[in-house]
């Protein structure tokens, strides 16, 4: 019996150096008063909602607003939660929850900083993959002006 082959489905995986601990990193990650400061692609964004029991099994929701008024919401569940190293966590936009994605956010120690490897799995298609890494690139330099 042949087995068929698996599509693969697109990801992209970004990485940052921060001139800040893993401690501070984190907590920008997962502080809802600090994450409302950076989480957005653009500084014309405005976080409006910011939701998240992190623990494994808890959930978030983060809805940010375009300067156009258009709402961006985005929810998921936490699937692994280790303090100051490892967030794992679903992604899947309100208007189309069928489309659910994994991200996972690793914190490495790197001399007096942070090194962040962030890898976004199993998207729908590239065009999705694409705009997704635009946004995410938005966000990673917001934070770095955040934990600065």
């Amino acid at each position: 019996m042949q087995e068929s082959p698996v599509k693969t489905r697109p990801s992209l995986r970004l990485s940052r150096s921060y001139n800040a601990t893993p401690e501070k990193v984190w907590r920008a990650w997962t502080d809802a008063q600090a994450l409302a400061h950076w989480f957005r692609p653009d500084p014309a964004f405005a976080v409006t909602v910011v939701e998240f029991d992190v623990r494994e099994g808890g959930s978030y929701r983060i809805v940010m607003r375009a300067p156009d008024g258009e709402d961006h919401d985005v929810r998921g569940v936490y699937r692994e939660v280790v303090r100051n190293e490892k967030l794992v966590f679903t992604w899947a936009w309100a208007s189309t929850p069928e489309r659910e994605s994994l991200v996972t956010v690793t914190l490495r120690p790197a001399g007096a900083g942070t090194e962040l490897t962030l890898l976004h799995e199993q998207f729908a298609d590239t065009e999705a993959r694409d705009r997704h890494q635009e946004g995410w690139n938005g966000c990673l330099a917001q934070l770095a002006r955040s934990v600065a």
